[in-house]
């Protein structure tokens, strides 16, 4: 069936009978919309949290960042190579197939095989070599090295069925809803690119019934008319509350503020390893004859150059705090009692000028506009931050989906973006790592940044069963990263979401998802 004649059934059969009035529909101001349907096109928030509703992996990470169980009930450790996963039974997809455990060998198969990704789920099965099914309900996962991280990186990629999916499936034929066919607690309804997103509760899900029968959302980029959707109760809550709205929010009796501190920090990725890059020039607008931000001692003044204090002050208003290193605050193993990261104006000048560029010279900085809050605002901040050391910098704001693309196919001397992550090595691995289509490793390390001093301690931590030595290793790498300013890390944000008092109340995410999941009707 036609994906507009399935929508329009199911809304028969809504709208039919005296229940109808017992309906309840959840409507969601989202920022930042899916680039695709498919599970495996794109590891990131935005397409995550809204896939998760359909699809679901074999574990599943809380808004507190704990595991769960999802289609697997749990994970045994057999030997550091070995491990024997139990599969939940009756769980089927939504047009009835039955998920069986030959589904994740297909599954695991594909993930690297996606074409034209921005960022692949690659590093989740990198380590694994066999998939042996001893019975419909126990499959034994074989390791090719140690893995520390296994239960949390089976969270990650969707599970696909082999009957359904199979045999290539394609991110156009999951975007048009020929193949959104998962096992998770919603089904799809319509999807309207970057315009909305409409679910129906799965009422055959071998969960507990989710308590909203419909679930929109509406894909809302700019703050202001998100804010105004709410206010105006076209929408039962927003995520992303504008920084000058929540005072407002604050004060209006009609609305509930939900804050968490998030595992969310915002980060600049310089093109430190090439020669030339293609937005640094000379004050006069030519062409640089090497590229200044492969010298430290640049990449050092940049970091100098921003006043992280006083941009979460004022620009945040206390929804950020200053990053002093590439990990959130409660990330597993980061880096213990470090000082803030210094602003001396003075000490970044002095450095341009050692290293050769008395004079500065001109940078574009690339960034994303509405992918989290201010971003547009934080970039014109940074801009003026360097424009006051010598190096006269432009902006560039574009949206999320440009912006990685663009970034992917490596056009930016200097980019902003966001990464989250319960674990300090995380990041390290999937950003910052010399990039390893073969072994997972750097998939958004889309300026092929590459260290030894960060690698070397990287990938043994990554194999390493032992949580102290894993630690001191993870710790060693996020040193190197830090003292070579491979990445500049600028702010921790604080995710806040307003909602209708009357109609809904939420769990906030510290992976600063939003999720009808979390979200339960007040009666």
């Amino acid at each position: 069936m036609h994906r507009t004649a399935r929508a329009a059934a199911l809304a028969a059969v809504l709208l039919a009978g005296p229940a109808a009035a017992q309906q309840r529909t959840l409507t969601v101001g989202v920022q930042t919309p899916p680039s695709a349907l498919d599970p495996h096109y794109h590891n990131t928030t935005n397409n995550s949290m809204a896939l998760r509703h359909v699809f679901e992996g074999l574990f599943e990470s809380g808004p507190d960042a704990k595991l769960h169980p999802s289609l697997a009930e749990s994970l045994r450790n057999i030997d550091a190579m070995t491990w024997e996963l139990k599969l939940r039974p009756g769980v089927r997809f939504h047009d009835g197939t039955p998920f069986e455990a030959e589904d994740i060998a297909f599954t695991f198969a594909r993930v690297p095989t996606v074409p034209n990704s921005p960022a692949l789920f690659t590093p989740q099965v990198r380590t694994i070599s066999a998939i042996e099914i001893k019975d419909p309900r126990t499959v034994v996962i074989r390791t090719r090295e140690p893995n520390p991280l296994l239960h949390f990186d089976l969270a990650g990629p969707a599970i696909l069925s082999r009957k359904v999916h199979g045999p290539s499936p394609t991110t156009s034929d999951f975007t048009s809803g020929k193949l959104a066919i998962g096992t998770g607690p919603y089904r799809l309804v319509e999807y309207r690119h970057n315009e909305r997103l409409e679910l129906a509760r799965n009422e055959a899900h071998w969960a507990p019934p989710q308590p909203w029968d419909r679930v929109v959302f509406r894909y809302i980029p700019q703050p202001g008319s998100r804010a105004a959707a709410l206010l105006a109760g076209e929408v039962d809550l927003i995520d992303y509350v504008p920084v000058q709205d929540v005072a407002r929010f604050e004060r209006d009796g009609r609305f509930a503020l939900f804050k968490v501190d998030s595992l969310t920090y915002v980060y600049l990725f310089p093109d430190s390893m090439r020669d030339a890059s293609p937005f640094v020039a000379d004050k006069q607008g030519r062409p640089l004859e090497r590229n200044p931000l492969a010298d430290r001692r640049v990449r050092e003044a940049l970091s100098l150059a921003v006043p992280r204090q006083a941009i979460a002050e004022r620009l945040y208003s206390g929804l950020a705090s200053p990053a002093d290193q590439f990990a959130a605050p409660a990330a597993e193993h980061r880096l213990p009692g470090l000082p803030p990261l210094p602003h001396d104006p003075a000490r970044a000048r002095a450095l341009l000028a050692e290293a050769g560029y008395k004079d500065g010279f001109r940078l574009t900085v690339h960034g994303p506009n509405g992918f989290f809050p201010s971003d547009d605002n934080l970039l014109q901040a940074l801009a003026q931050a360097f424009t006051r050391v010598g190096i006269e910098t432009q902006v560039e704001a574009l949206p999320p989906a440009t912006l990685f693309t663009r970034a992917t196919n490596r056009e930016f001397s200097l980019f902003m973006t966001y990464f989250s992550s319960a674990f300090a090595i995380n990041p390290i691995r999937q950003v910052v790592m010399t990039r390893d289509p073969q072994l997972g490793h750097g998939p958004f390390n889309r300026q092929r940044y590459s260290n030894p001093a960060v690698d070397g301690p990287a990938k043994e931590a990554l194999t390493t069963m032992d949580a102290e030595r894993r630690e001191a290793l993870t710790h060693q790498a996020a040193q190197a990263l830090l003292e070579d300013k491979g990445v500049l890390p600028i702010l921790f944000l604080r995710n806040t979401w307003a909602g209708r008092r009357d109609r809904v109340a939420y769990q906030p995410d510290v992976y600063n998802r939003t999720s009808a999941l979390h979200a339960r009707p007040v009666d």
